[in-house]
C-alpha cells in the first residue's frame, strides 16, 4: 500500500467518526480538513466533491462493519449462538461514540433521492439478506421452525437494534439495552423449535 492509499484510509477513519458526530450532511470537505489537520486542497483532489466523500465514507464504514461484526458472528456456530453473536457485536458497534453512521445516514437520506440514497439502499437491502442469512442457519440446523419467516425475524431484529440506538441515543436511558435483550430473547423463543 503507497502513501497515498495509506493518508486515504486514515482520513476516512476520522472521516467515519467524525459522521457519527455530524452524520453524512455535515461531513465536508472543510469539516474533514480542520479534523485530519489536511488542507482543503489535498483533500479535494482524494475525493473531488462532497458526495464522492459520502460515498467514500459510506464503503469504508460498511467495510468496518463487516470487519468488527459480521466476519467474528458468522465465525460463531450456525444457528442461535450466530444470531446471538450478531446481536451482541452490533450493540458493541453501535456503542461507539456518535452510534452507528448507518442509522443515521439513512434518516438523513430516507427521502433525498440521489446516488447516496441509492447506495444507502443498496446498503441496508444486503444487511438485511446477512440478519436473513444468518437466521436461516438456525433452521437448517433445526434449532429454528421451519415455517419460521426469515425475512420477518430479520426485520423485527434490526428493529430492535434501531430502537435501543434511539433509546440510548436520543433518550439517555441506561435501561435500553437490557430490554433490547430481553426483547431478542422474545424472538428467539418465538422461532425455537418447541421442546429445544
Amino acid at each position: 500500500m503507497g502513501k497515498g492509499d495509506e493518508t486515504r484510509l486514515a482520513v476516512l477513519d476520522q472521516a467515519v467518526e467524525l459522521s457519527r458526530r455530524v452524520g453524512l450532511s455535515g461531513l465536508t470537505i472543510g469539516s474533514l480538513a480542520d479534523q485530519t489537520r489536511l488542507s482543503k486542497s489535498g483533500l479535494f483532489a482524494h475525493f473531488r466533491s462532497k458526495e464522492a466523500l459520502q460515498l467514500s465514507v459510506l464503503e469504508h464504514a460498511r467495510t468496518g462493519f463487516e470487519t468488527a461484526v459480521v466476519r467474528p458472528a458468522v465465525r460463531s456456530p450456525r444457528g442461535e449462538a450466530r444470531v446471538r453473536a450478531l446481536f451482541d457485536l452490533w450493540l458493541e458497534w453501535d456503542s461507539l461514540p456518535g452510534g452507528c453512521p448507518f442509522i443515521a445516514a439513512a434518516t438523513e437520506f430516507d427521502d433525498q433521492p440521489g446516488v447516496v440514497r441509492d447506495r444507502l439502499v443498496r446498503d441496508q437491502r444486503d444487511l438485511f439478506d446477512m440478519i436473513t442469512t444468518v437466521f436461516r442457519t438456525g433452521i437448517a440446523e433445526w434449532q429454528f421452525r421451519p415455517d419460521a419467516d426469515p425475512e420477518q425475524f430479520a426485520q423485527d431484529f434490526y428493529g430492535v437494534i434501531l430502537a435501543c440506538h434511539h433509546t440510548v441515543r436520543l433518550l439517555g436511558d441506561d435501561q435500553a439495552e437490557g430490554r433490547a435483550r430481553r426483547a431478542l430473547e422474545m424472538l428467539l423463543a418465538e422461532a425455537r423449535i418447541q421442546g429445544s
